[in-house]
Formats: C-alpha cells, structure tokens, sequence
C-alpha cells in the first residue's frame, strides 16, 4: 500500500506517520511505501527518516519526504504521480493566520485543495485512478447562531475565512466523491487539545496554551471569559480518527461524506477545574487573564457541541471527560521536567 501525507511535518501528521511505521499496516493492508510533503521537508522536523525504515512488526517501508508547497502550480501533479492509493491532506493555514492574511489563507487552503483534487482526476482520466482522499475540515464551516447540540444536517455558515474555505473544500471533496474521482471522507475535527510545542497562530491556541504552559511551570494568557465552551479531542484521539477513517467503505459512508466527530464540550473553567485535579492548585495560579476583543469575537462564532451519533456509529471514539484529555498529554508529550 502506497500513502502520500500532506502536512506531513505538522503535529498530527507527524503522529500518524508515527503509527503508521508502528502498526505496518493499515486495516490488514502492508503499508510499503509513505511519501511525506509539507511546506517544510518532514524530515527536517523528525517525523521521518529518509529512505528504509523498519517498523515495529519488521516489516520495511519506503519513505520519501520532500518539501512541497500544494500552492505552487505544478506541485499536486508530482506529488500524485505514482497514484498513491491513500492520500492523507491534512496541510492548511490555521485560522488566526487565515483571518490575517487573506491571500495566503485561500492559496493554501482551497487553491491548494482544488490543484490536488484537479491533479487526481487528469489522472482519474487517463488511467482511471481513483484513490482515497482524507480531508481534515474544521468545526469552523459552522458560524452563529447554533442550536444547543449541532448535527450533521446543520446549514454551513461560517464567520471566518478559514471556515470558509473548509467549507468550499468540503462541498468540492463531495462533488468529486459524487463524480468517482475520488472515495473521499471530510473529517470535521474538534479543536486538539493538548497541542505539545510551542504556541502557534490558530485562535483556538489558548486552549492548548493554559494548560500545557502550566503543566510545565510557565505562565499562560486567557484571552476570554470562563464561561466559553468549546469542542475538544486529544492529538491521540486526532490519529485514531484518521486511521478509522481509512477504514471506511462508500457504502458505509454514503453520499455524504463529510463527518462531524466525536469530540468532549467543556467550558474553559472545566478546563480549568481539571487541570487542578489532575496537576494540582499550582499550576492553576500560572494562568493569568487578559481580555483580548479579536479573539473573544472570533471564539464567539464557533459551535459549542455536537450530535455525532453518525460518526460514533461507524466506530470515531474520542474521550469524554477532561481529564482524560490532559492524561493523554502527560503520557504522550510531557517530558516530566
């Protein structure tokens, strides 16, 4: 079985390609060959190691990384070439940077998304390749006002530019999926937290932010109220999604392919409320508030839980409590110091 990552240096592309060198296979598949693109060779960030590697099970896998803009005319044809059977698309801008930069935000995430898809089907025509296609979309496609639980029937109408090129993206993956071209599966993810490293430009980070920088004995900046409620999965949960969806049959899946997942609703206090239990009062006193508008208005528009008894049904799991999520931090990522 051959796999192609795009945004293969990110956080959760890392970690797949992780599980993937692990397991040696994908649903009874042999995985022999992984290609790794991102803006930045992934091999550069240690998500892989260029040529032979040999997994848990000893099972050899070629890898290829290369740096790779999906943006650059010319890139997606490469990139398809040698008609991967499972292509992961997991590379965007986030969307604080896709608010502020208008341009790069649309290049990256629907120009790029729309080469790929057109660089499949010249091949889809000429040879009738027609691989899997796993998008990671957004909870950000749904904008205000919402009912108190939102399902999959729920009309998209975003309120940021990122959610609104997630949103084209998903209706261009259907439209594609309809046609043949591809067997595509649109993961709405929940925000992932506990994100590891360092803060990054989505404005969703203080999430991650008041609780990883006090777990490890920094200070930390809460932008809004208490009170904000949120949908969250950890980086584990995030991987588990995306091998399951590998898994997953157009008959299964039907003609909607695009999935809202499992996910924990908490407040920011039960964020809180759990980082005390789980890590102690100190780690609380790091956390220190400062109102921020821009973000307040941004995280005002985003929905605050979800009916995801399709996704559930065909196997998505996530955690469901809180504290489950900072425990998957401290196993997973901290370093204990």
């Amino acid at each position: 079985m051959k796999i192609l990552i795009i945004g293969a240096a990110g956080m959760i592309g890392a970690r797949l390609t992780q599980r993937l060198l692990q397991n040696g296979n994908l649903h009874g598949r042999s995985v022999q060959q992984l290609n790794l693109a991102d803006i930045v060779d992934p091999s550069v960030t240690g998500t892989s190691i260029k040529g032979t590697s040999v997994t848990g099970n000893g099972t050899g896998v070629e890898i290829h990384t290369r740096a790779a803009d999906l943006g650059t005319p010319g890139v997606a044809q490469e990139l398809v070439a040698d008609e991967p059977d499972l292509i992961y698309h997991l590379a965007a801008i986030v969307s604080g940077e896709a608010e502020a930069d208008f341009d790069k935000g649309y290049r990256i995430n629907l120009d790029g998304t729309r080469s790929l898809l057109e660089a499949i089907r010249k091949r889809h025509e000429t040879t009738g390749y027609t691989p899997q296609l796993l998008f990671t979309s957004s909870i950000a496609v749904y904008g205000a006002p919402f009912p108190a639980r939102i399902d999959d029937e729920f009309h998209q109408t975003p309120m940021t530019s990122y959610g609104t090129q997630k949103a084209i993206c998903e209706l261009l993956l259907a439209d594609y999926n309809r046609r043949g071209i591809v067997r595509g599966v649109g993961l709405r993810l929940p925000t992932i937290c506990i994100r590891p490293g360092r803060p990054n430009l989505a404005a969703s980070g203080f999430f991650s932010n008041i609780l990883r920088e006090p777990i490890n004995g920094q200070s930390a900046i809460l932008p809004v109220e208490d009170t904000v409620r949120h949908w969250f999965a950890s980086p584990r949960a995030a991987v588990g999604f995306l091998i399951k969806a590998a898994s997953l049959t157009p008959d299964e899946l039907g003609p909607r392919c695009n999935l809202n997942l499992p996910g924990l609703s908490a407040t920011v206090k039960e964020q809180i409320e759990s980082l005390e239990r789980v890590v102690g009062s100190d780690a609380v006193k790091l956390i220190h508030r400062e109102p921020d508008a821009t973000i307040r208005a941004i995280v005002a528009n985003w929905p605050e839980s979800f009916d995801t008894r399709r996704a559930t049904a065909l196997g998505f799991v996530a955690e469901t409590s809180f504290d489950d999520i900072i425990k998957v931090y401290l196993e997973d990522d901290w370093s204990g110091t």
